[in-house]
């Protein structure tokens, strides 16, 4: 194994650097981010031109996260041979508990969210031992989503998470905890000092706020087939390398639109922001043709009116002659109705080609409610593509929390359907080959369906009374570990 220092971090950290700044990384997602929440007219000199924003991106973007996100996502575990006692229950019982104290929902809308607007989404899960546990017992997961900007793979030419040689995630930190870590971990504390980061940092990062940057290097060792970690700053190791004892990288990884050869992926804003701009100065030239045009004017003969009253109902005096040519209203110009067209043309097109079709975003009429379905579920294709990534998404960080478990967790109390019992999750390092993890929306796995399906065929006398509780989902009987027993000892 290659020996791993602050030296040799700092050098990979560094040619990661370079290669985002060769992609233009930091300069889009700034630009991309701006447009999203509506500064879309920063650093532009308007030159007395008015500046209206009118942000369609934000909301094909929001609809788009919605749509794809609009049903809970459910993860379940299965195996296609014998099992330790209880191994499945136990684990779906963690899977549904660290997805409701990790608020998974709500994070999967960030992936996408971030997937969408920068180009690639990433979820980074680490075990924090001083948080409480689900159980009493110390130490619990947690879920971070982390921007594209501090990930760094060791393949700049995969987009595979497993397949890479190493991982760099870069934070960061108040000075005061990396003065911390590195005193837990036998260091001075005095060698950490606060950095500006003026050499690695792009400028648009780069702050003089007393912090350091912290670089966290994961990597796959050869010999012990397990993940080791190390953090360090540009110049000092904050914690020697060790063993994770985890098999996966504790990551995953959604670009939006792959890019061949490459890690980072295209956002879906970005080739629609000559849209948004063209949209913009659109509206903005018609703004500025409005007030100085739209109004009629008066010219009147200086000569025989010295000043003009626009008093309503004031009189003015001519001072001889005939009244009929001392003035005259100029009519206001009118604005191209191409104009408008060209407006709505644009944001019709840009939005019909991403799925946010007038039907599906609610812009008609419902007088045939069965047409507007059938529309929305044709509109909502395009996004099966992604929808199918996200859900891979989900899956490989099931495979991550399951990684952990066997890990991390050891012997623990997990609670099941019928009560409480330990379960030892170190047991888990024999059946991983076994398990199987199944992900889709939580329509597809309506538990009131299953269970008509199951009181169906009992009542019809297709299945017995154990193959029945075998098969109920958890919580629905009391004592269903009991009664299973007793049906099986009367079948005998």
């Amino acid at each position: 194994m290659r020996k791993v220092t602050a030296e040799t971090v700092n050098r990979e950290y560094r040619y990661g650097l370079e290669h985002k700044r060769e992609l233009e990384l930091f300069n889009t997602v700034k630009n991309n981010e701006n447009f999203f929440v509506g500064r879309q007219w920063e650093g532009v000199k308007s030159n007395g031109l008015p500046t209206p924003t009118f942000n369609f991106l934000k909301r094909t973007v929001l609809y788009t996260v919605a749509s794809l996100t609009s049903s809970s996502t459910k993860m379940t575990v299965s195996s296609f041979g014998a099992v330790a006692d209880g191994a499945c229950e136990a684990v779906n019982a963690e899977l549904d508990t660290i997805f409701e104290t990790n608020k998974l929902s709500a994070l999967l809308r960030e992936l996408l969210r971030n997937s969408a607007v920068d180009g690639d989404g990433c979820l980074f899960v680490r075990w924090d031992p001083d948080a409480p546990g689900y159980d009493g017992i110390g130490g619990a997961l947690v879920t971070e989503a982390v921007p594209n900007t501090r990930v760094f793979f060791g393949n700049v030419n995969d987009r595979h998470v497993e397949s890479q040689p190493y991982i760099i995630i870069s934070r960061r930190a108040l000075i005061g905890s990396a003065k911390q870590l590195a005193s837990d971990n036998g260091l001075s504390p005095e060698l950490v000092h606060p950095d500006s980061d003026a050499e690695l940092l792009p400028k648009e990062l780069r702050a003089d706020d007393g912090k350091v940057t912290v670089l966290q290097r994961f990597w796959k060792d050869s010999d012990t087939k397990t993940v080791w970690c190390t953090e360090c700053t540009k110049d000092l190791t904050l914690r020697k390398p060790w063993d994770t004892g985890l098999s996966r990288y504790p990551l995953v990884w959604l670009p939006w639109d792959y890019v061949q050869n490459s890690y980072h992926g295209q956002a879906m804003i970005t080739g629609l922001i000559p849209n948004q701009i063209f949209i913009n100065k659109l509206f903005a030239m018609s703004m500025l043709s409005l007030m100085t045009t739209a109004y009629p004017k008066v010219i009147y003969d200086q000569s025989r009116i010295s000043k003009w009253d626009n008093r309503v109902g004031a009189a003015i005096p001519v001072l001889g002659g005939d009244v009929g040519g001392a003035a005259r209203i100029i009519d206001p110009a009118h604005v191209s109705p191409q104009i408008a067209q060209f407006i709505d043309t644009a944001l019709s097109y840009s939005q019909s080609l991403l799925g946010a079709t007038p039907a599906a975003l609610g812009d008609v009429r419902p007088d045939n409610t069965s047409a507007i379905i059938a529309l929305q579920k044709a509109s909502a294709i395009p996004n099966e593509l992604t929808r199918a990534d996200l859900y891979q998404t989900v899956e490989d960080l099931g495979r991550i929390y399951i990684d952990f478990m066997r890990a991390y967790y050891g012997e623990r109390y997990v609670t099941v359907d019928d009560g409480g019992r330990l379960f030892d999750f170190e047991t888990l390092a024999g059946l991983e080959l076994s398990l199987k993890l199944d992900v889709g929306a939580s329509a597809y796995w309506s538990e009131i369906a299953s269970m008509n399906t199951l009181d169906n065929l009992l009542v019809r006398g297709k299945i017995d009374f154990a193959d029945y509780l075998e098969r109920v989902p958890d919580g629905y009987i009391p004592g269903r570990r009991e009664l299973l027993e007793k049906a099986k000892e009367q079948g005998k």
